[in-house]
């Protein structure tokens, strides 16, 4: 039983690190603690309660996790600090260890967090709570916005390929999925609380199905038919498990956008059979062919990690040309660190770090030529834009069902709000273009 007295008029300040179903978590967290009494902070507060979401991806996230411990620490003196996550289940220790941390939770106790925060009425100064999972299977659900205007579901957790590099199947546990029927109502009620957009969230989102015998092309028809719903948007697909059925069902779908983000991780045959991945250039390669081939205008973005064991010069340059070769948006390019526990290890040839961080560069300055093209060649468009309220003295902003960010002039009222927008050029920072409200939808 949770005294939910501890909760009353207590102020609570979030902060989120890593893939977009950390981000649906915690703002199911938040939504939870709101029922409660506790509210956000507002600016120049100090909050009573400090939740920070973590990710364990890769060395340099573990260090942004840290960082951000201290500077809440720093920032809201007193307050009662959790740390959940990837990192908090992996490292859990060395997560206690650090000052000011009261309460450490594994990626499966977050759903059960309101349950230790009732620490928060019994703290014992300077000792530490620590709960990561024995063993996570269970799958708990999630649906939230947040300060958000799209709503994130999340469909899926967990991933059973035990890639070589990879360390989330240890942090997530095995997959597992809620059902499709409690997915379409939790789809159903965002609509009902005035949500139009909603974005696919898991740890290996198209490997669906595992817990309840359906799968994930079931789950995309399904949701199609939520009423209400303007837009679902993808998150990553592994691109063996992006059937041809779902991009041909996607190409007429009226909610389903043209929005793909596929993880390529390497353009080599070699490395990808390294790395353990499960399918090869040839592969990826017909998959952007099909994609591109159904919907021209489609946003592709894919993930490439560079510098892994067994990455030789001659396989980075044969990477670089196909990735090259290939008709994508965008790349989110990973600098690859050693993760302890990993079968990488036994890989030979270690790519030197001044090596890593030119091959990064090489591929970043790819990106940047990719996705000038891609914005570029949709100016002087009118395109349907989704605004979201902007931060303080910014520009209202969106983006269209392609994943173009376009900045606009209006208020805040315009958030969440669909309408017809003129493409210009690009913004001042490179990182949106600007667009003109031609009408409101």
């Amino acid at each position: 039983m949770i005294d939910t007295n501890v909760f009353q008029d207590k102020k609570a300040v979030y902060y989120t690190l890593g893939c977009k179903l950390n981000f649906s978590e915690t703002s199911t967290i938040a939504r939870r603690l709101k029922e409660l009494g506790v509210r956000s902070v507002r600016k120049g507060e100090k909050a009573d309660l400090c939740i920070v979401n973590t990710c364990s991806v890769t060395d340099i996230a573990d260090k942004k996790c840290r960082q951000a411990i201290h500077r809440l620490v720093r920032q809201h003196p007193g307050a009662f600090v959790v740390v959940t996550g990837c990192y908090a289940q992996l490292k859990p220790e060395a997560v206690a260890g650090i000052e000011g941390v009261d309460l450490v939770l594994g990626a499966e106790q977050k759903k059960d967090i309101l349950m230790y925060l009732g620490e928060l009425a019994k703290r014992k100064e300077g000792e530490v709570a620590v709960s990561p999972a024995k063993d996570i299977r269970t799958f708990a659900p999630s649906c939230s916005r947040g300060d958000r205007t799209r709503f994130f579901l999340k469909v899926q957790d967990g991933c059973d390929y035990f890639c070589t590099y990879c360390t989330i199947p240890f942090a997530r546990g095995r997959s597992r999925n809620g059902a499709i029927a409690d997915l379409v109502e939790q789809a159903r009620q965002a609509a009902r609380e005035g949500g139009k957009e909603i974005v696919l969230t898991g740890v290996n989102v198209g490997d669906f199905g595992k817990s309840t015998g359906e799968t994930f092309f079931d789950l995309v028809k399904a949701l199609d038919q939520v009423e209400g719903i303007e837009r679902f948007r993808l998150s990553s697909v592994e691109p063996n498990l992006l059937a041809d059925e779902i991009v041909e069902y996607i190409s007429s779908s009226r909610r389903f956008v043209p929005y793909f983000h596929v993880p390529l991780q390497s353009g080599c045959d070699e490395v990808l059979r390294l790395m353990h991945r499960r399918y090869d250039t040839a592969l990826f390669a017909r998959k952007i062919e099909l994609i591109r081939k159904l919907m021209p205008d489609a946003f592709i973005g894919m993930d490439v990690i560079v510098g892994t064991r067994g990455e030789t010069d001659e396989y980075f340059n044969r990477a670089y040309d196909f990735i090259k070769g290939l008709d994508v948006s965008q790349l989110h390019v990973f600098t690859y660190s050693e993760r302890p526990g990993t079968q990488a290890l036994k890989i030979g040839h270690v790519v030197p770090p001044e090596e890593k961080h030119q091959r990064c560069r090489r591929l970043l300055d790819l990106s940047e030529q990719k996705f000038d093209a891609f914005y570029s060649k949709h100016v002087g468009q009118t395109m349907e834009v989704l605004l979201e309220k902007p931060k303080a003295a910014s520009k209202m902003h969106g983006f269209t069902r392609n994943y173009i960010r376009v900045e606009v002039d209006g208020d805040v009222s315009l958030d969440n709000h669909l309408v017809e927008v003129s493409l210009g050029g690009f913004n001042e920072g490179h990182t949106a273009l600007q667009g003109k409200i031609v009408e409101k939808l």
